[in-house]
Parts: C-alpha cells; structure tokens; sequence
C-alpha cells in the first residue's frame, strides 16, 4: 500500500465540481482517499491570461504502482474532458503527483517529488494543511518548511 498526495485543479467550466467529480473518479479508478484539504483560489500560474484556478489536495492510499496510478490519473483527466493544447494552458482538470510515501522516481514520464513542488504555494498550502510535518525525500525539509522558504508570492485564498 502506498499513500500518494496529489493536487487536482482546474479553471474552466463548473471548478468546484470538477474538483468533486475527480476526487470521486480518483477513489473509485485508484484508492482510497484519506484526507482532503480545503479548495483554494489562485490566479494561474505560469501562463497568467487565463481564469484563476481552484485546487485542493487529495491523499490517497493506493495499491497502484506510480506508473499505473500516473496512468489511471490521466485516464480520470481525459473522463472529465482534459484536452492537452497549450502547456500551462486553461483546463477543466490537472491531477499532479506530488509525492508519494518518501519515494523518489524520474523516469521520461514521471517524476516523483513533483519537480516544481518547492516554487508553488498553490500547492504547498493545501498540502501542508494535511501532511505539514511530512518530509520531503530529496530536500529533507518538512513541507511546513518548505512553504515557509516558498519564493512564490502569488495569492492562495481558502474558499471552503
């Protein structure tokens, strides 16, 4: 069994409930979630001329193998109308990887921690709501920590 921490997000169409129908298709295609954070608003990241995002944090214990849960990931983006046209681009959803149990994997499709983890608050702050004391594989800080050191200033508002 493995416990997987993945953020979902997304910024077209109905966001929250997007968020909710992929944490339902999330549990029902790769485990069970344990712990939910709240949802948070933040204008996108990256490519800024797009709606603000709404994400949350989902933990997972999972049977599934990184690579088989990455697939079954976007099996569940590509469900809920996921088109890939523009990198950093508006989406309906985006389900991450960003940790899973202290592992660390790099493979041409994988990368485990999520590679820009430490630069996102939109990230670290639903994460550190439900695994603040979790450690970080490679940077061995907590992810308290690293969301104290976070160089990102873009605004993350809770909305639930």
């Amino acid at each position: 069994m493995h416990t997987a921490y993945l953020l979902i997000g997304g910024n077209l169409d109905n966001r929250e409930s997007n968020l909710q129908q992929a944490a339902q298709l999330v549990e029902e295609h790769c485990g069970d979630i344990i712990s939910l954070s709240a949802i948070y608003e933040t204008a996108a990241w990256g490519f800024t001329d797009q709606p603000s995002f709404l994400n949350q944090v989902l933990v997972l214990n999972t049977q599934l193998e990184p690579e088989q849960l990455m697939h079954e990931l976007l099996a569940v983006e590509k469900e809920l109308g996921r088109v890939r046209e523009q990198k950093m681009g508006p989406r309906t959803i985006d389900i991450d990887i960003l940790l899973i149990d202290d592992l660390i994997l790099q493979t041409d499709h994988l990368t485990i921690p999520h590679p820009a983890l430490p630069q996102r608050r939109f990230a670290l702050i639903p994460l550190a709501e439900v695994a603040p004391v979790k450690i970080h594989p490679t940077l061995k800080k907590s992810i308290a920590e690293l969301l104290t050191d976070c160089p990102d200033t873009l605004a993350v508002t809770k909305i639930s």
